[in-house]
């Protein structure tokens, strides 16, 4: 009998184009996407088709995306994230598996999506640091970054941090939870919303940098919303300092 199997999947997304599988007659395109399916389909002696929950960005890093995949094997759902895990480069990780129903789709649950962005600080750059945070001289004023994060909360049209070539049908979302902490030496923009717009977490971060050095005033953060013109935001940050913290699903 098929049993459709979930996976929680970690990875750092440095030597990756992304998550999706690419088709480039001219070259092979490592993606994260393609290495599951190469793990799996080796493991079940098959092709087997993988849908991924969040489709990530070159360079993004993820400690917690999900996956799924059909199959008729005996093998206990619990016992794939090892069995997967023997056949992936180190880089990536099922840290969890387990069964869902039939016709569970990972894209199409209602559920909270948490991303943090890091920003690293000093007079130079840590080499340890300089795949996973993005590196900026400039002191930041967390106070005024947080002042401003509260404009972003509630559903809003959010086109103004949006990337141009976004193909979203909709670029309204709802961002439950979005602050600006420390941790250590670094600082975190933490967001969580039910779903975000190709780059919007990247930008939202520029933006809330631009607050941080006094470029922009917390208060034009509702206009900037308002605007819906994607010029009055900040920059896109670089992809490197984000990671894909985990879902929560409802019930």
């Amino acid at each position: 009998m098929t049993k459709r199997i979930r996976l929680t999947v970690a990875y750092d997304g440095t030597c990756y184009h992304g998550w999706q599988i690419q088709n480039n007659p001219n070259k092979e395109i490592v993606t994260i996407e393609s290495e599951l399916v190469r793990a799996i389909s080796d493991l079940l002696g098959k092709e087997t088709q993988v849908i991924g929950a969040s489709r990530t960005d070159a360079g993004v890093h993820s400690l917690g995306n999900i996956a799924v995949f059909d199959t008729d094997s005996p093998i206990p759902p619990e016992k794939f994230a090892g069995a997967v895990n023997a056949r992936l480069p180190e880089d990536i990780r099922i840290v969890m598996s387990d069964e869902v129903p039939g016709d569970w789709h990972p894209r199409k649950q209602n559920c909270r999506k948490t991303y943090e962005y890091r920003i690293t600080g000093g007079s130079v750059q840590m080499p340890t640091r300089r795949l996973y945070a993005h590196f900026l001289r400039h002191d930041l004023d967390m106070d005024k970054m947080n002042e401003a994060c509260g404009a972003f909360l509630g559903e809003h049209d959010f086109a103004a941090f949006c990337a141009a070539d976004s193909q979203a049908e909709s670029t309204v979302r709802t961002i439950y939870d979005l602050r600006v902490v420390r941790d250590s030496d670094d600082i975190v923009i933490r967001v969580t919303g039910n779903g975000f717009l190709y780059n919007m977490v990247r930008i939202i971060a520029g933006t809330l940098t631009d607050v941080g050095t006094g470029k922009k005033n917390p208060s034009d953060i509702e206009g900037i919303i308002a605007s819906c013109d994607r010029t009055k935001a900040g920059p896109t940050l670089p992809a490197k300092g984000l990671t894909l913290v985990g879902y929560r699903f409802d019930v």
